[in-house]
């Protein structure tokens, strides 16, 4: 029978970068070392979980129906910057190097994990698209080959009958990496270099 530390382990475990001696160690901290703050995390994350979801419009997380971002009138509004997933989003916006909008796809194609276009934030984007309000699209994802179908799929889907720049990022990255890993210097010089992306 699993008792209840072994499911808060396990349930710990399931986080990103949470290995077996973390989950452990926090598990301890929670309930030996500070008990008064799994009280406050557990009320917390009951508030996030019911406050936070996705902005309607980019994808972005947001307690109103748009993001913070999307709600800044002094930003560019036809240029979007699309990104995989929010920590990448997060990851250029801490560079301070872009000062439009986004959309986060929430992953890429990946046919051996089973990702498929109907399981991407893409419908938001092309129909925005189509709306006539973006005039360019910066194409942010990772410089693998996950990332370049990705960004091969999304100019194939674009309409014909709209005329949308659509640029990817110059990669002071390396290949195999991504967004959330580069340092400020890098991000903004893969945005400066963006060049068109055929």
């Amino acid at each position: 029978m699993t008792t209840a530390f072994e499911k808060l382990q396990m349930a710990l475990r399931k986080l990103p970068g949470i290995g077996f001696r973390s989950s452990e160690r926090i598990a301890l901290h929670l309930l030996l070392g500070k008990p008064e703050q799994l009280e406050a995390l557990v009320v917390t994350l009951k508030e996030a979980a019911t406050r936070v979801h996705r902005c309607s419009r980019c994808g972005n997380l947001s307690e109103e129906d748009l993001c913070e971002i999307c709600s800044d009138a002094r930003r560019s509004q036809g240029t979007v910057c699309v990104v995989e997933n929010v920590p990448d989003l997060v990851a250029i916006e801490r560079s301070g190097s872009w000062s439009a909008r986004y959309h986060v796809l929430h992953g890429k194609l990946s046919p051996l994990r089973g990702v498929g276009p109907d399981d991407l934030n893409l419908a938001g984007l092309l129909g925005l698209v189509q709306a006539g309000e973006i005039d360019e699209l910066v194409l942010a994802l990772s410089n693998d080959v996950e990332g370049e179908a990705t960004c091969h799929f999304i100019r194939e889907q674009l309409p014909a009958d709209r005329e949308v720049k659509v640029t990817r990022i110059g990669f002071g990255i390396p290949s195999g990496g991504g967004v959330l890993y580069a340092d400020s210097v890098t991000l903004k010089n893969a945005l400066d270099s963006r060049r068109s992306f055929t």
